[in-house]
């Protein structure tokens, strides 16, 4: 599995309806995607849920690098004429794991951690992957993935709502739409 996200930032008076409007009539062209596992189309909001900002910050668990370069070197160019060209994260896949609640995801959290210096990298991942799934039981799925360009972790958190709590230092989005064409082949636990 391979994470990727861009998140491109909006100005604080973007009218996010056309964002929203965006998504509405081209989300479900990710609908079919060809090694795609998900994509959550998911912005923040000013003010919302604790936000400073406004962006558009979908992200996707490819279920092999096929899928990503496919993506990146076609309809990207989409992203590309509207947006300019973001910067685009993306992690090594560590786990996945599906959730209780089996719901339309229309939340998220993304927690980045970084890996401590005086730990080897596989110890530190395996200690990552022991945290506890999340208490509240409308969590759809979650990915956990590691750039070993910065030695971070990443834990994306899907949820069917937004959960009681967000975990402290988290990021939180809404999504607008989810696409989920190959999420039944992703590997299930651990993947190394």
């Amino acid at each position: 599995m391979h994470v990727m996200q861009y998140e491109i930032g909006l100005p604080a008076d973007y009218d996010m309806g056309v964002i929203e409007h965006r998504v509405a009539t081209r989300g479900a062209a990710t609908d079919d995607f060809p090694h795609l596992g998900l994509k959550a189309y998911a912005v923040r909001r000013k003010g919302r849920h604790g936000s400073p900002v406004n962006a558009y910050a979908p992200f996707y668990l490819w279920r092999d690098p096929a899928g990503l370069d496919a993506f990146l070197y076609g309809p990207f160019r989409a992203i590309t004429a509207d947006f300019g060209r973001p910067p685009v994260r993306h992690w090594i896949g560590a786990a996945f794991e599906p959730g209780p609640a089996t719901g339309a995801p229309a939340f998220a959290t993304r927690e980045l951690v970084a890996l401590p210096d005086d730990v080897p990298p596989g110890e530190a991942v395996a200690e990552a992957l022991q945290t506890p799934a999340p208490e509240d039981d409308g969590w759809h799925s979650r990915a956990v993935a590691v750039d070993p360009a910065r030695w971070e972790l990443v834990r994306f958190t899907l949820w069917t709502a937004a959960p009681d709590r967000v975990p402290a230092g988290a990021t939180a989005f809404d999504v607008l739409h989810a696409s989920t064409p190959c999420l039944e082949q992703l590997t299930r636990g651990r993947l190394w």
